[in-house]
């Protein structure tokens, strides 16, 4: 197949290339500036200039496919609401572009949120409606046009998805850990976050780009709970500074815009992904990761 990806020079994105790739596909990526171009180009994909701003392209790209990934997101912090108008408008083109043509939509999103406190499923309904919920209510609009003619599927990806190299969520907490002088976790330490490694979840990608139905949901989830406690103290030891708790009222202080986050309790199984595609993960675990210096060596 032709497939059109954005975010493929992306975390996850520049993993997923190979695969699809290994696999007999013809990638073609999107690409926003002359540096993407080139790893895709050096890669072996065809890089397609455009942005999750330019819905032209975006559109081009996907008249010209036979499947779309959509990886990319705007990680804009200081404007959310910003990123998830643009990730509703996004997700709304390649419908119109894919409605009726049976073609595959596959497109991320996650498992934080979906049922904090209780292990999240793939058969819970994201609460996420409306253009102005958390990504613009995506994942609901894109699954709501399997019956339209749009293999639509959900690739919902753990909070962590790790492995060296990683500038994300445990990376910022090295970061708060490295600038305050002690690893925190917020009171007792006992809330969980999925985990999965990157390349883990490059090759669920590309199984699900094969074998996942229209509507469904799947789950990148190799650890369906590492304990806050135990990242805190593997990233102390790492940088040899002390595991300590944080009251849930000083978290958001001491932690920044990633204390809510790092609190949730938010446990995911991926019991039916890996009966439905046969995936089973084999690369390390979180703390694997983090006590191989991935997140705690020279900054």
């Amino acid at each position: 197949m032709r497939v059109f990806v954005t975010g493929a020079s992306g975390w996850i994105g520049s993993a997923v290339v190979p695969e699809l790739l290994d696999a007999g596909h013809k990638v073609v990526g999107l690409a926003r500036s002359t540096r993407s171009a080139d790893a895709l180009a050096a890669a072996g994909a065809e890089p397609h200039p455009g942005s999750l701003d330019d819905l032209d392209s975006l559109r081009a790209g996907a008249e010209a496919a036979d499947a779309v990934i959509h990886l990319g997101f705007k990680h804009d912090f200081s404007d959310m609401a910003g990123a998830w108008r643009t990730e509703r408008a996004v997700v709304q083109g390649f419908l119109d572009v894919l409605e009726g043509s049976d073609r595959p939509f596959l497109l991320a999103s996650g498992v934080a949120g979906l049922t904090p406190g209780r292990v999240a499923t793939e058969a819970d309904e994201a609460p996420m409606h409306g253009p102005d919920s958390p990504r613009g209510g995506a994942e609901n609009l894109a699954l709501s046009y399997a019956d339209r003619g749009v293999r639509a599927v959900s690739l919902r990806f753990s909070p962590t998805v790790h492995g060296e190299g990683d500038h994300g969520f445990v990376a910022a907490l090295a970061g708060i850990a490295r600038a305050t002088g002690v690893a925190g976790y917020v009171g007792d330490g006992a809330s969980r976050w999925p985990a999965v490694h990157r390349l883990d979840a490059a090759r669920l990608v590309a199984l699900a780009l094969e074998g996942a139905t229209a509507g469904s949901r799947v789950h990148a989830v190799a650890e369906e709970g590492v304990p806050s406690r135990a990242i805190a103290e593997a990233l102390g030891r790492g940088l040899g500074v002390p595991a300590v708790s944080i009251a849930a009222d000083a978290a958001a202080e001491h932690f920044g815009w990633i204390g809510q986050f790092f609190a949730l309790d938010i446990p995911a199984s991926s019991a039916v992904t890996r009966g439905l595609l046969g995936w089973a993960p084999t690369h390390p675990g979180l703390l694997a990761d983090l006590e191989a210096g991935y997140y705690t060596g020279p900054a």
